[in-house]
């Protein structure tokens, strides 16, 4: 009986992980050629855009992407492998042999924690640094035009304060948690706060005590454009604070997380947003192992029996309504409403305490 179970557990095991692996492949490819359409309309007027490296700008995106998708690739992989299996009879036979319900949900439950290990200390850190990646690939496609091209939202803020006045700096996009800016325009102001220049420029580094700007025009009230090739602005700013100000929780890889809750702390920065993100990628292995739970209460019932159509609407119903909890949590906690490890573990609990009593109750029930 151990060596039945053994085989059927790494069999079992294995039609999951291809299900799963396979969905997640679906949804890469689907990711891709969307995101690819979209940077082929935008860079259409661009004589220096080729289409290899529009692909590639597309294709460092998307792992970012997928990687909120992750949860609901193990949902809908383990509903095809279960229902697959229901409909082949051999879940039949294993109950036939004796096995439990219990017995071949415990491979795929272990497989599920295994792929949110890898998704966390390897898959995460990828990510992060292919979407740093694709930011630099948009600077060189969109950069010949200050404020032109793909932006992040409304762009990056940032005020600083010197004893030369008050400068303003808005940038479309952020490299390396806004160490490199691209797209800018610079605000002026004198010691009493009056107007005194506009400045745009292409591109600027954070360097020792300074911004250093290229390819800049400066803009009077009393003069006409001057054009510049450099321009350095002197800063009390340190790396550590740019980074806090201007990276995002999502953007920065799992190992690095503690140092910016740290660094953030020292620096009178919020950390909720870090925080979370720190506790999401802790519990994304209990998350996936809740989907395929609650897959499982969906997908194992004889097809002979009926209503297996309503039973996978009921589960793709509980797959978005515990999105929409994760969003909620995540919303009240980055608001400082919700402890970020209360909002990063709960749908993790209640997804898998969903799944366990609807598996209790009907097999056991």
């Amino acid at each position: 009986m151990s060596m039945l179970t053994n085989t059927l557990g790494r069999y079992f095991a294995g039609r999951f992980v291809v299900a799963a692996l396979g969905v997640f492949a679906s949804i890469f490819l689907l990711l891709v050629l969307v995101d690819y359409i979209e940077m082929v309309r935008k860079t259409s007027g661009l004589a220096s855009a080729s289409a290899i490296m529009v692909a590639e700008t597309s294709l460092f995106r998307v792992p970012q992407l997928l990687e909120k998708l992750t949860p609901f690739c193990m949902l809908i992989g383990a509903m095809t492998c279960y229902l697959a299996l229901s409909r082949r009879l051999e879940l039949v036979v294993a109950r036939a042999a004796g096995i439990s319900a219990w017995q071949f949900i415990s491979p795929a439950l272990g497989s599920a924690l295994l792929i949110g290990v890898i998704a966390t200390i390897a898959y995460n850190p990828m990510s992060a640094n292919l979407r740093e990646l694709s930011k630099r690939m948009e600077a060189e496609l969109f950069g010949s035009a200050p404020g032109g091209g793909i932006q992040d939202a409304s762009g990056f803020w940032l005020n600083q304060v010197t004893d030369d006045g008050q400068v303003i700096i808005n940038a479309a996009r952020s490299e390396q948690q806004g160490v490199r800016l691209t797209g800018l325009t610079l605000f002026r102001f004198d010691t009493d706060w009056h107007f005194k220049e506009r400045i745009e420029a292409r591109e600027a580094a954070l360097e020792d005590g300074h911004w250093l700007f290229r390819t800049v025009r400066r803009f009077t009230l009393d003069s006409p454009p001057v054009d510049q090739a450099r321009l350095e602005i002197p800063t009390t700013l340190t790396e550590a604070q740019v980074r806090n100000s201007f990276s995002t929780p999502e953007t920065v890889s799992f190992w690095q997380l503690p140092n910016y809750i740290r660094s953030s702390e020292s620096s009178g920065f919020a950390t909720a947003g870090y925080r979370l993100q720190y506790h999401k990628l802790l519990a994304q292995p209990f998350l996936l192992a809740a989907m395929v739970m609650l897959a499982a209460s969906v997908s194992l019932r004889f097809f002979r029996m009926g209503g297996v159509q309503k039973m996978v609407l009921s589960g793709v119903g509980a797959g978005f309504l515990l999105y929409v909890l994760s969003k909620v949590t995540e919303d009240l906690s980055k608001a400082e409403l919700m402890h970020p490890i209360a909002a990063a573990w709960l749908p993790a609990v209640v997804g898998g305490l969903t799944g366990f009593l609807a598996l209790l109750y009907q097999e056991d029930g």
